[in-house]
């Protein structure tokens, strides 16, 4: 039995990678947009201050500096995405940078006090940030399907 021409189409698109690259890059600029706002800022501080990773922030570029400098890196991040729909190197290096900043948000979960339910036994009842940050699993799991399709697409796998 031979399948629909519609459905044998779809199965060849790569409409999936495409949907993931566009909702990054709509992530990406949302939350770099949010980042030049003193609101933002504000919010950054129990996040940052405490994380290994990322603390060198408030001493090199002060509290809304070190906002503005993460709203810069996401939306260089998020227009590497997208002009890498054209350019398949720029898109590699846009998804590798994606696959960066989740697995960085996600140590957040670790170093941020309050992270799990203290009065409902600690971990895994999540409090604080981590229902929010949890999420950044799947955007890391998109992040590295989108940059395995961009390697694929490039040169640069066969280097």
């Amino acid at each position: 039995m031979t399948r629909p021409a519609l459905l044998d189409t779809f199965l060849r698109s790569s409409l999936d990678i495409q949907l993931l690259r566009l909702s990054l890059v709509l992530i990406f600029f949302l939350f770099g947009y949010a980042k030049w706002f003193d609101y933002e800022a504000q919010a950054l501080i129990p996040l940052l201050e405490n994380s290994p990773l990322l603390s060198w922030l408030y001493p090199a570029f002060g509290i809304h500096g070190a906002s503005y400098a993460l709203g810069t890196a996401e939306w260089s991040i998020g227009a590497a995405l997208l002009i890498g729909i054209w350019h398949p190197r720029l898109a590699a290096l846009g998804a590798l940078g994606s696959v960066a900043t989740y697995l960085t948000t996600l140590t957040l979960v670790l170093s941020t006090p309050g992270g799990w339910e203290a009065s409902a036994g600690g971990f895994p009842a999540i409090g604080g940030a981590t229902p929010f940050l949890i999420k950044d699993a799947v955007l890391l799991a998109a992040s590295v399907v989108v940059f395995k399709h961009d390697l694929q697409r490039s040169d640069l796998a066969s280097a």
